[in-house]
């Protein structure tokens, strides 16, 4: 007798460049330890508020009962995503918010409320390297994507992508949405607020929706102020109004990845009245997670103003220094410039212009070790295949993402493990 059949997405479906190397190294039986920064996976301590919430949850479900929340979160939970954005200097009495089970769920939401399954419907526009979690839950779904792709140059930049390019595209394809990551996961580039307007430009012009995905608002490091597309007024686009839409998150800026809480955010009434009907399907976020959050409903713009100081101050400093200590260890790499949220691109075209990153990333997860300071260990990082939509000439071939999210001291250990793992990898394929 015949076992059922999987459907042709499951058979093809393959693990995130995020999780591969997790994935891999968990079949290790060897002992060896491993440095994680090929996930976002915040090791920092949770916002004072939240901290102090949480040590006394318990009062907050006292009878034991946790029932669901509302479909469109705990009011508390939603004041405190409209706070943050309200220390922007935004008004946000025309803004809605709508909690969701992470940041993800908050794109798939964005993806199927503004584009429609089918070869011949409008696509979803990127700019690559893109999240991979764009890519797939676009293909979960159905919907179509077409991309831009920046190229990371010899003098550690990613080109910002071009606005002729963009237009052209958009043009050619006629797309529904642009997404755009102003606090670059992956390549840690910042479109600063005047690069914001411009893509809005575009959006009104050409009738799309603009879709930001902030989980990192206020992490920049050039000294510039914080970009938004909710900080874009009438005066300067005039039609915005109504066609935006943000991704938000607990999980980066506030260091709370676990409680899995994120919010979809628009000014189109329309689009929040629909987005919360279809959530009905999923029926709540976590309870737990939102309860959290919530702690910061009423908290000061000062205050959170001291904590986005606080969580600069160590990403900026930590980051360049890894950077440069990686530059420093084997010069030919190419390392993007850390400017933004809490990664950087490795590129090693120069060393091996036919190398193979996700090959690299399961032999380092699967079998590499190196002895550092007296310890044999291995370090995970992200192929970058997945973070680009081309089958062939993929620029992520010889590119890899590394997330600043251990302690100092364990990723002051990355450039050595990185660069001897490296070397061990490509002398092993001779």
């Amino acid at each position: 007798m015949s076992t059922p059949q999987l459907s042709n997405y499951f058979q093809a479906r393959q693990p995130s460049s995020v999780r591969v190397a997790q994935l891999e190294f968990s079949k290790r039986t060897d002992g060896i330890k491993a440095i994680d920064t090929a996930i976002g996976n915040v090791s920092l301590p949770m916002h004072p508020l939240m901290i102090e919430r949480l040590s006394r949850l318990s009062s907050f479900f006292k009878d034991g009962v946790v029932r669901y929340t509302p479909t469109i979160g705990l009011k508390e939970a939603n004041q405190a995503v409209l706070n943050i954005i309200s220390c922007l200097g935004v008004d946000t009495k025309n803004i809605y918010s709508q909690i969701t089970d992470g940041g993800s769920a908050a794109m798939e939401m964005a993806i199927i409320g503004v584009c429609d399954p089918g070869k011949d419907q409008k696509p979803l526009l990127l700019i690559e390297p893109i999240y991979p979690n764009y890519l797939a839950l676009a293909k979960r779904t159905g919907r179509n994507t077409v991309t831009i792709t920046r190229t990371l140059l010899e003098n550690d930049q990613f080109t910002l992508p071009d606005l002729k390019e963009i237009e052209q595209k958009i043009l050619k394809t006629n797309p529904a949405a642009l997404v755009v990551i102003p606090y670059d996961n992956p390549t840690g580039q910042f479109y600063n607020q005047q690069a914001l307007i411009k893509l809005a430009k575009l959006c009104v012009k050409h009738g799309l929706w603009m879709i930001s995905d902030e989980a990192y608002r206020e992490l920049v490091y050039t000294a510039e102020p914080a970009s938004s597309v909710w900080k874009i007024t009438e005066q300067e686009v005039p039609g915005i109004t109504g066609r935006r839409i943000s991704i938000e998150s607990a999980s980066k800026v506030w260091n709370a990845c676990g409680i899995r809480v994120g919010a979809l955010v628009t000014d189109n009434q329309q689009f929040h009245e629909k987005g919360l009907a279809e959530y009905t399907s999923n029926l709540t976020a976590p309870a737990l997670g939102q309860c959290l959050f919530a702690a910061l409903a009423q908290e000061s713009k000062e205050s959170l103003q001291k904590w986005y100081e606080q969580q600069r101050a160590y990403y900026s400093h930590n980051l360049k220094q890894v950077a440069k200590m990686l530059k420093s260890q084997l010069p030919e790499l190419i390392v993007s410039s850390p400017d933004a949220a809490i990664y950087f691109v490795v590129d090693v075209r120069k060393i091996d212009p036919h190398f193979d990153s996700k090959d690299f990333v399961l032999y380092c997860s699967s079998r590499g070790q190196i002895n550092l300071d007296g310890e044999e260990a291995t370090l995970l990082v992200a192929p970058m295949n997945g973070f680009y939509s081309a089958k062939e000439n993929n620029p992520g071939k010889t590119q890899m993402r590394i997330a600043y999210v251990q302690s100092p001291e364990q990723m002051r250990k990355v450039p050595e493990l990185f660069v001897s793992l490296l070397k061990q990898y490509l002398e092993k394929r001779k």
